[in-house]
């Protein structure tokens, strides 16, 4: 076996080159992973384009998060796991052939889900933001912006009896959310034309709980219009642009509560991928056909523009490697 592995490195804004660099090795209570394939996320899209604050070049395999592969050797101290388990893993240099977990952030996959792709962190990030938002059956349940997370979330808010009003801006989200369950959808265009259509189908009380899965102002601001009073208002996007401003006359006035569903602790991400492992082997979940698209390591920078552009048909890319 060779000691080196193909990375990719982001160079510049909007590029990147595929290297030949040494093969990490694990430390104690570390386990190295020989990768099948990353997920490719929004939150990369921001480096991707350059901020002043981006250093180029990056470390080998930098911003992969969403990494899958094999258990391929063990720290010092390391129990429980073996060579060649299969695992979903919390990582961060993912978008290479090899990378390094703490044992504590690895996750086995079943035998049931041999073959499939299996990203774990933003599926584990879905069940999180979902145990978050008190979701129960009867509820009005808004969710503003349908990809990925978005996809996942109509779906067990609907498994859990609440009626889900899907507000997306391409025509392909709002199709991909009837799929999921949604029960009403809405073109995001017009500000208040939305709000009005909300409080119709809700005969004027508007929904419980308003997920925000976009991650800009103006979807935050029609998050909060779109609560109830004493309504739950989860904002699951990823804010990363610079501050936002909100509307808190309306947020005083209708006594919302805010949850701030993102979560640092990697014990709490762990456990929402062990909830998505339960979820998908059960069948209970079926993510499958929202991953649209697949690249090679050296399709990287196309995978990030597709996920910048979002052209008709796109919702997911994955890098695999053979």
């Amino acid at each position: 076996m060779t000691d080196q592995m193909r990375a990719a490195v982001l160079t510049g804004p909007g590029q990147f080159s595929v290297r030949e660099v040494p093969r990490p090795e694990p430390g104690p209570g570390q386990v190295r992973l020989r990768l099948e394939g990353c997920g490719v996320c929004a939150s990369n899209l921001t480096p991707w384009s350059g901020p002043d604050w981006m250093r180029f070049p990056t470390e080998p395999g930098d911003l992969g998060h969403e990494a899958w592969g094999v258990v391929d050797a063990l720290g010092e101290g390391v129990g429980g796991l073996h060579i060649g388990n299969r695992v979903a893993a919390l990582t961060y240099r993912g978008y290479a052939e090899y990378d390094i977990a703490e044992a504590g952030n690895i996750v086995p996959l079943p035998a049931s889900l041999a073959g499939q792709p299996f990203p774990g962190e933003p599926l584990g990030c879905a069940m999180n933001i979902f145990r978050r938002s008190g979701i129960v059956a009867g509820q009005a349940v808004a969710i503003v912006g349908i990809g990925f997370l978005g996809a996942i979330l109509t779906r067990l808010a609907t498994d859990a009896g609440a009626r889900v009003i899907a507000i997306s801006r391409r025509p392909y989200s709002l199709d991909l959310a009837r799929r999921m369950g949604a029960a009403e959808t809405i073109p995001m265009e017009d500000h208040h034309a939305i709000i009005e259509q909300v409080k119709a189908l809700t005969d004027g009380r508007f929904c419980e709980v308003v997920i925000e899965a976009v991650g800009k102002q103006w979807p935050l601001d029609l998050a909060g219009e779109l609560t109830a009073e004493r309504g739950r208002l989860v904002v699951a996007g990823y804010h990363q642009d610079g501050p936002r401003q909100v509307n808190m006359w309306l947020w005083n006035w209708r006594g919302i509560d805010v949850i701030n569903a993102h979560e640092r602790d990697p014990k709490v991400y762990v456990e929402g991928i062990r909830e998505a492992v339960d979820a998908i082997a059960s069948g209970r979940l079926d993510p499958s056909s929202l991953f649209t698209h697949a690249y090679g390591l050296e399709g990287l920078g196309e995978a990030l523009d597709a996920t910048r552009d979002r052209p008709d048909g796109f919702l997911k890319a994955l890098v695999r490697f053979p």
